[in-house]
Parts: C-alpha cells; sequence; structure tokens
C-alpha cells in the first residue's frame, strides 16, 4: 500500500517561518529575520535551536552589521548538504533525475531514455536511475528520503496519482505508490510546470515576491500561478490555465475542443501546421520552420508573429487578473523566442492594464535540469506542514 511521506520537519508555524525563509534568502541574522517574519528575537532563537541542532542551520561566524554598531551578530545559514532530494521529470521519450541539496542546489544528474511508456515500465527505469543517482555522490544515498516527480498532466498531489496526461497516454495512475514500491523513497507527485513554478518562486527569479507566474511556451503552453506566497490550484485544479484562454473566438480548434485558445495559435505544433498549409508542404519539420522564419520566409514569420501575439494577450490578461509582481516566460520553445519575443512584449505592453504594466516579464531559458530540479523543489516543500501530502488512498 501507500506510505505517506515522513512527517515534516518542522511543525510549529515560527520554525516554519524561520526555516522557509533561510532557504531562499540566507544568511540572515536573527534580528533581521525577527523582522522578515514579524517575530520576537526571542521566539527566532526558539524556533532556530532545534534546527541547529539537527543539523539543519549553523551559526556563521560573528560579524558587525555596520562600522561601530555594538554587540556583533551570529548570521544563521541552512547547511545544504544536511538532506538530499531526488527531482525526477518524466517525459514522453526520456527520463531526467537529478540529486539536490536543501536549497535545490543541482549536485548530480542523469539521463534515461524511455522505450516502452507504461507506468510498470517506467517505474522500473526509475527505480534504475535513482539507484545510479544515489551512488553518485558521498552522502546521497544516507542522507535521500524524498523523490519529487515533475510530470505532463492532472496531477492530484496529495492523493499521488497522475489523473490525466494527454501526452504520456496515462490516465489514473497511481504514480506516487508505484515509485514508493519502487525505489523506497516517499514520493511527491505535480504537474510539470507547477513544480518548475516552485523552483522559481522557492529558489530562482521569484524568490521574495508574493505573486509570481511562470508561463511555458513549446508542445504546449502552460502556466502556473503564485498568489499570497502559495501556489494557485483553484476549486478544479486547473487555475492559471493561460494555454486555454481564448485570444481569437474564430480561431484554429484547440485540443481543448474550444476555438482560439493562446495554445492552439502558439504551440509549436500549431505554428508548424500553419506553415505546412499555407506553403502545401506536409513533410515540414518545425527546425525547418524555424529556419524559413530567419531567412525571411513570409507565411513563417507571419506564423511565428501571430503566436507570439496570442501569447502577449494571454499573459496580458493573467497579469489584469492576478496581478502578479514578475513573470517568467520559459520552455523549449523559448529557442525560437528571437521569431516570437517582440510580438509577445507589444502584444502584452497593448493589452496590459494601469499600473499592472509595471510587471516585468523574463525570459529564462531552462535546460531539461531545471524541471528535474522542479521535482526536487517539490520534495523540499514536503518538509513543512503545509504542502506535506495527506493521501487518500491506504496507508500499510
Amino acid at each position: 500500500m501507500f506510505r505517506p511521506p515522513p512527517q515534516p520537519l518542522v511543525s510549529a508555524p515560527a520554525e516554519t517561518a524561520v526555516l522557509a525563509l533561510l532557504l531562499a534568502e540566507g544568511p540572515l541574522s536573527r534580528v533581521e529575520l525577527a523582522r522578515r517574519t514579524g517575530l520576537s528575537s526571542t521566539a527566532v532563537t526558539k524556533a532556530a535551536r532545534p534546527l541547529i541542532d539537527d543539523g539543519y542551520l549553523y551559526e556563521l561566524p560573528p560579524e558587525r552589521t555596520a562600522p561601530g554598531a555594538g554587540r556583533p551578530v551570529n548570521p544563521l545559514a541552512v547547511d545544504p548538504d544536511r538532506e538530499y532530494f531526488i527531482g525526477l521529470k518524466i517525459s514522453v521519450d526520456q527520463l531526467f533525475g537529478a540529486v539536490c541539496d536543501l536549497r535545490a542546489g543541482v549536485r548530480a544528474t542523469a539521463v534515461r531514455p524511455l522505450g516502452a511508456c507504461t507506468p510498470e515500465a517506467v517505474a522500473a527505469l526509475v527505480a534504475e536511475l535513482v539507484d545510479e543517482l544515489l551512488d553518485s555522490g558521498p552522502g546521497f544515498r544516507d542522507r535521500t528520503r524524498h523523490l519529487g516527480v515533475a510530470v505532463n498532466g492532472d496531477v492530484d498531489r496529495d492523493g499521488g496519482r497522475l489523473r490525466h496526461s494527454g501526452l504520456l497516454g496515462w490516465r489514473d495512475v497511481p504514480l506516487a505508490e508505484l515509485l514508493t514500491a519502487a525505489t523506497g523513497l516517499s514520493v511527491t507527485v505535480e504537474n510539470d510546470v507547477r513544480a518548475l513554478t516552485v523552483a522559481e518562486h522557492w529558489f530562482g527569479e521569484g524568490i521574495g515576491t508574493g505573486y509570481f507566474a511562470l508561463v511555458t511556451i513549446g508542445a504546449g503552453i502552460g502556466s502556473a500561478l503564485v498568489v499570497n506566497g502559495r501556489l494557485l490550484r483553484g476549486a478544479y485544479g486547473v487555475a492559471g490555465e493561460v494555454g486555454h484562454i481564448c485570444v481569437d473566438p474564430t480561431g484554429p480548434r484547440c485540443r481543448c475542443g474550444a476555438r482560439g485558445c493562446v495554445e492552439a495559435i502558439a504551440s509549436t505544433d500549431a505554428i508548424l501546421a500553419s506553415v505546412r498549409r499555407a506553403t502545401a508542404d506536409g513533410n515540414l519539420t518545425f527546425d525547418e520552420v524555424v529556419r524559413m522564419a530567419r531567412d525571411g520566409h513570409e507565411a513563417a514569420r507571419e506564423a511565428f508573429a501571430r503566436a507570439g501575439n496570442a501569447i502577449g494577450a494571454g499573459i496580458a490578461a493573467l497579469v489584469n487578473v492576478v496581478g502578479p509582481e514578475r513573470v517568467v516566460v520559459s520552455g523549449e520553445g523559448v529557442d525560437a523566442y528571437d521569431l516570437v519575443g517582440r510580438h509577445i512584449q507589444d502584444a502584452y505592453a497593448a493589452q496590459v492594464f494601469g499600473t499592472a504594466a509595471r510587471c516585468p516579464l523574463s525570459l529564462r531559458p531552462l535546460p531539461w535540469e531545471e524541471w528535474a530540479r522542479g521535482g526536487a523543489a517539490v520534495a523540499i516543500q514536503a518538509l513543512f506542514p503545509q504542502y506535506a501530502a495527506t493521501p487518500t488512498v491506504g496507508v500499510g
């Protein structure tokens, strides 16, 4: 039966606040921690003590905060090697794995090609990959107990189930149960774009923001939102789906069944289909279409312009509704950003409302290791009570 994750590392609100802030932004003095968390200095010291005793935090040598200042302070820092986490990205033809430290620093990576893409075959391959990673560095095997999995599709994170993935062709798969049995690790499963957003919010471009968004462009148009410091799921688990905002009611049919979605215009498949129709050449590849556009081919350039306009309009709608402080644009499609970037920025500027225009769009090319790191970031979240899974399946 499915084994639930271990108890969270921290339980009291003060411990949670101190550790979370030090993970993202440490080292920090107790005075600064008190100021940033709203706790008293005594409460900060009390919260930090068990984490110091367990080796998760340590004190740096004393330093003065300013010339002529009084008593030196001892900043607190996280020991990133106290615990390690395996991050996994499952794609349609490959498994990407990474060992990350407590601050999501990538320490080792490994890749496996996928043959048969059944849940059982993937679980067996994951066991091999994890075994290789655990043996790839000193302390990895002894100090790793969590595996975080980033996967395309509709994920029930609390139950550890992949409800549906059109890309993988899977439906209602008890993925956490399968991978716990295969690896012996406690497993947290999350949608891949959301996992990447967690990594960027906690350890990347979104550090320090309460409102943050990440948009990925490529085979699909994905997005995820952070609101009040928490990943937004919505009542039905599909909050922030910028790819399915309608930007052209008369546009092409989307795979979701609607017309004129951002994804129906701006995904790599949509761009390729548009240029194939325009050229009557059904054998074109996406790489060829990119080269054509860069060489000035009119139909190819127009397809990328439409895609950029659709993405920019979709992001503007997202920003107008939610008001993030920062938006990161990423995904495999950023390799062709020179063809869509200006159109994204122009459409965004034209449609974003009022002072929301102060929200910057930043380009963040992310290699596959970052997707695996997203899985590890989700596993790191499991140390905190508000993110720990509450499985709905049997415990044994």
